[in-house]
């Protein structure tokens, strides 16, 4: 059940991401196919077991327990600025749309009115260089060969990058089931930024709500 929410959501999110690199002229309809592929095509994998899944808990474990996984961030580079773990590779799956086109721009209103008021996320299309990049950034680690546990803010757009990667010829992955809104203090013992890993992934208006409630000590 979890699994297919995670799913439904990250078909969302692309939909939204690829609407907005492709213009109009791309049909919602082949978008949802494409995202509800990718998706659900992951989803297929860490239930079969070709990719494994790992509760942020248990996250230290596969990286520094003797599995030698190394982390791979998806989140884009605001998420990442706020909470990172270091030493992990950085690969955003989708990037800030720069476009200012009158129909990019209209959509960035009305991403702005119903979305990023509330939750600081910035309109965004996907990284059409992002299996390239990957290659790039872990070259040293043993390419396609390397063992990838891939993370993001809730678990779903790394959900759609470890099918990507998957498709590529990657075949040690391991996915954050959750994401790191999921983990607890200590879960990642190395962390840098100004944010707790678990709220990094907050902005906007919530994240003011975010720091009231800390502040009232509503929330750790």
């Amino acid at each position: 059940m979890a699994m297919g929410a995670a799913a439904a959501a990250a078909s969302t999110c692309c939909i939204r991401s690829r609407a907005s690199s492709h213009g109009p002229g791309l049909p919602r309809s082949r978008v949802r196919a494409q995202a509800t592929s990718w998706a659900g095509g992951a989803e297929a994998l860490v239930r079969s077991g070709a990719v494994k899944a790992v509760r942020p808990k248990d996250a230290a474990a596969a990286l520094g327990g003797g599995e030698g996984f190394r982390l791979l961030d998806v989140r884009p580079e605001w998420e990442r600025a706020r909470a990172s773990v270091r030493g992990s590779a950085h690969v955003p799956l989708f990037e800030g749309d720069d476009d200012m086109g009158p129909v990019t721009l209209l959509k960035k209103w009305v991403h702005f009115g119903y979305i990023g008021l509330w939750t600081g996320q910035a309109f965004t299309k996907m990284n059409e260089r992002f299996v390239d990049d990957v290659t790039a950034a872990v070259a040293a680690d043993g390419g396609k060969d390397a063992k990838l546990l891939v993370a993001c803010g809730e678990g779903l757009r790394s959900l759609i990058a470890v099918r990507m990667l998957y498709d590529d010829g990657y075949r040690n992955l391991a996915w954050l089931a959750g994401g790191f809104s999921k983990s607890a203090d200590g879960d990642f013992p190395d962390v840098e930024g100004e944010s707790k890993l678990q709220y990094a992934t907050i902005g906007g208006v919530s994240y003011i709500f975010l720091q009231i409630l800390l502040l009232l000590g509503v929330v750790k």
